[in-house]
């Protein structure tokens, strides 16, 4: 379709841009309150134990000390952490302070005092005594009979009708099968039958959590939080501590990334239970060891896929199951779970498909939402075997995703079997630029020169190897028939516009693009939008910034709010041109008729002083139906050390159709923000844990990630298309492109080396030369 946008679709400077690079944003911490008092937390050194007594009379006797809180002291209402809309599809498995603590890294005890010195000093005085208790910490072992159950309180349950067995250590499962893999695995040529390992990992952002609470002049608790959830954060905070919805205002200011790791009530809670107690402002602030320790993960996955294909080519099976590790709490649990099966099986035409999958609690790290959330697991299994079968069929593996990916007009009967929580909504795809990115991506890469020359060259001497591997890709774009956005626009007297919005703006440019769909429809400049996030006493409702929802969601209802205000500024010029509305046109800032035109400047003011006086203002919601996938397609180059294992990707591309790119540079940003997130994943990040669970690397001196030394040549190619469901065709695209580069480069190892391949991440440099030595 093609598109004459004016502001949409055009690389327009962000609205917070000069804001940002001069240092002018105020962050959650950034504001000094009188009299406020600073909290730290005592954390368990066990990875499993009760606390049979605990002594705080020591603390609480420390000058500057103003109060101590354990188990005993806050109310015993069980609530889950994951910020998702109610009912929540988590389970209620998490106490602000209990009697038993699940991990290494556990919340045991708070302090508030007047300075982090006196509050730090507090907490080395609490006197524990634990009574120590078997410990689970591999996920295979979690439902072994007789293994330690991990969550044995009885006031553990999940509010919706799932399959969830605490005593049996199983937080989440999830079984659905659509034709019959037996019959595809006996139609098959070849039978593929592998296991792969994904890792632990966090987000890392530049700004931990942190979080701020206050009484206001009402004695209204106020939580200044970097969430990206803001309406889920009061929800939940209502619960834990038995206090009404509309006692509670909960402000987000700017964040510091999020990336899902703020998708999370983790200690709003906490600092809120603080501060009804003394009546103060309270402050926490994770160190970047609690950071590591204490917040949340990626979910580790262990995937056995099973898959059938014919000799030209044809898929006749995928059977995969999923053995997930959500660590001591079931945040996400079922869902990450769900999706690892949904964002994934879609994508390739077969009629038989088999997903089965448990979720076990271990008493290890939480897991909770990562962006890629589980797609970025089972992509890593799908990828590599689609990788191997096209070379057992001796077929380009390019040729062998063109051939078997799901296309424009059509469905797939996993879309309705797999939900979030429930069943899922039957979709066919309304728009499709997959094929278009596999060509372009290859053509990037050399692909048809450099996959030959590379696989010939293992055989001769010398200690680099070079190899190029691929991925296709989709994802999702929104939670539909579940999630909701919603916005509010008002005009005032110069010809600007307020723009309120629930919706969350995690330095992704949301509140720009949300300002540029605005301009569109009001024929203006997006610098005329004044863009409000998100507070929830002033915003309009909106679930928050997660499930690649912000532009495809809420995007919907930031137009429908513009398309109403466009209707009263057009009825007011009609009676200031006396002319009928319906023939009156909008565009660069005025309306222009028949008789003339009038500024919006001019519209403005005689609407607030003059006839019929009103203010033009309208607001709007919106809920999807559909969640149209995002498709990439990403290839890899990499250089393998031989003698040290060390792989250095020296060229990375990423085409990706995410429908109409409202703001192309931002899309870009979004998908290179996401490679090079998974790059350090699949080559550095990794949680090292001792024989008792405690994580020993929690610091950036020792958990690496990719910094701008580490970067390789990277291309963006965006492939538009052209989605009717969405905002002026757009679709989502930030967590699409973090999924690509684990079985990208796994496959490109494998061509730069042969052998085995790298079926366990990380690819670090002791387990790619055990690879390589394992060829020898």
């Amino acid at each position: 379709m093609e598109n004459n946008f004016k502001q949409v679709n055009h690389n327009v400077i962000k609205v917070d841009g000069v804001s940002l690079v001069t240092g002018g944003h105020v962050y959650a911490d950034d504001i000094d309150i009188r009299g406020m008092l600073y909290a730290a937390i005592l954390w368990s050194p066990h990875a499993h134990a009760r606390i049979k007594k605990i002594d705080v009379s020591k603390a609480k006797a420390l000058p500057g000390v103003e109060t101590v809180l354990t188990h005993k002291d806050v109310p015993r209402i069980p609530f889950t952490t994951a910020g998702q809309g109610y009912p929540e599809p988590s389970p209620y498995d998490t106490f602000i302070l209990d009697d038993k603590v699940r991990f290494v890294g556990d919340r045991v005890a708070a302090v508030a005092a007047v300075t982090p010195e006196i509050a730090a000093k507090a907490v080395s005085l609490i006197e524990v005594e634990y009574e120590v208790l078997p410990a689970v910490l591999d996920a295979r072992k979690a439902m072994d009979k007789g293994a330690p159950v991990i969550h044995d309180e009885k006031e553990a349950v999940i509010p919706i009708p799932v399959h969830y067995e605490p005593e049996k250590n199983l937080a989440a499962h999830v079984d659905m099968e659509v034709g019959s893999v037996k019959k595809g695995i006996e139609e098959a040529d070849v039978v593929l039958d592998y296991e792969y390992e994904t890792h632990y990992a966090t987000h890392v952002p530049m700004e931990p959590h942190v979080v701020i609470t206050w009484l206001d002049e009402n004695a209204r608790l106020v939580i200044r939080t970097s969430t990206q959830v803001p309406f889920h954060v009061r929800r939940m905070v209502s619960r834990a501590l038995d206090i009404p919805v509309k006692n509670i205002r909960v402000i987000k200011p700017r964040i510091g990334g999020g990336f899902g790791g703020k998708q999370e009530i983790l200690i709003e809670d906490l600092c809120s239970a603080l501060t009804l107690k003394t009546g103060k402002p309270v402050r926490i602030f994770y160190t970047r060891k609690e950071e590591f320790m204490s917040s949340r993960t990626r979910h580790p996955q262990v995937i056995r896929l099973k898959t059938g294909i014919k000799k030209d080519g044809t898929l006749t099976a995928v059977d995969l199951k999923i053995l997930m590790n959500t660590g001591a709490y079931g945040s996400h649990a079922l869902t990450v779970l769900s999706n690892s099966g949904s964002k994934l099986l879609p994508l390739w035409r077969c009629q038989n498909v088999k997903f089965w999958g448990d979720t076990v609690y271990t008493n290890l790290p939480v897991g909770g939402a990562y962006r890629g959330y589980g797609a970025t697991q089972s992509y890593f299994a799908m990828g590599i075997q689609i990788d191997e079968m096209a070379e057992r069929i001796k077929m380009d593996v390019v040729e062998f995703c063109k051939k078997n990916h799901i296309r424009t007009g059509e469905g797939s009967p996993v879309f309705q079997a797999l939900g979030e929580g429930k069943a899922g909504v039957e979709q066919k795809i309304g728009s499709c630029g997959l094929a278009e990115c596999i060509e372009l991506g290859a053509k990037e890469i050399g692909w048809k020169e450099k996959r030959e020359k590379y696989a010939d060259l293992r055989k001769s001497p010398g200690r680099y190897k070079k190899g190029v591997g691929m991925v296709a890709l989709m994802q999702g774009s929104s939670i539909p028939e579940i999630d909701m956005g919603a916005a509010s626009l008002k005009m005032n007297e110069d010809g600007s516009f307020n723009m309120l919005l629930g919706a969350t703006d995690l330095g992704t440019g949301s509140d720009t693009i949300f300002a540029q769909m605005v301009a569109e429809v009001l024929g203006l400049d997006a610098h005329k939008v004044i863009v409000y996030s998100s507070d929830t006493d002033m915003t309009p409702f909106d679930v928050g910034a997660y499930a690649s929802s912000t532009t495809y969601l809420s995007g919907y209802a930031v137009i429908k709010a513009a398309e109403k205000v466009k209707e009263q500024i057009l009825k007011v010029a009609a009676e200031m041109l006396d002319e009928e509305w319906e023939n009156l046109t909008i565009g660069d800032g005025k309306v222009t008729g028949r008789n003339g035109s009038k500024t919006l400047s001019e519209i403005a003011i005689y609407s607030l002083y003059e006839k019929n006086q009103f203010q033009i203002a309208s607001h709007a919601s919106h809920i999807t139906h559909k969640s149209p996938p995002p498709f990439s397609a990403h290839y890899a180059e990499v250089e393998v050390d031989t003698w040290t294992g060390k792989v250095k990707v020296v060229k990375y591309v990423a085409a990706v159709d995410c429908g109409t790119p409202i703001n192309p540079k931002l899309a870009e940003g979004q998908t290179e923000g996401a490679v090079v997130n998974a790059l350090s994943y699949a080559l550095t990040e990794r949680y090292i844990f001792d024989d008792k669970g405690k994580m020993l690397n929690p610091s950036l001196n020792y958990f690496k990630i990719f910094s701008t030394a580490d970067m390789p040549e990277l291309k963006t190619i965006l492939v538009p298309t052209y989605e009717e469901t969405g905002p002026f065709g757009a679709k989502s695209v930030s967590e699409i492109g973090i999924n690509g580069p684990l079985p990208a480069i796994s496959n490109a190892i494998y061509n730069a080396v042969g052998g085995a391949r790298m079926r366990k991440a990380p690819f670090t440099p002791e387990a790619v030369l055990a690879v390589i030595e394992a060829k020898k």
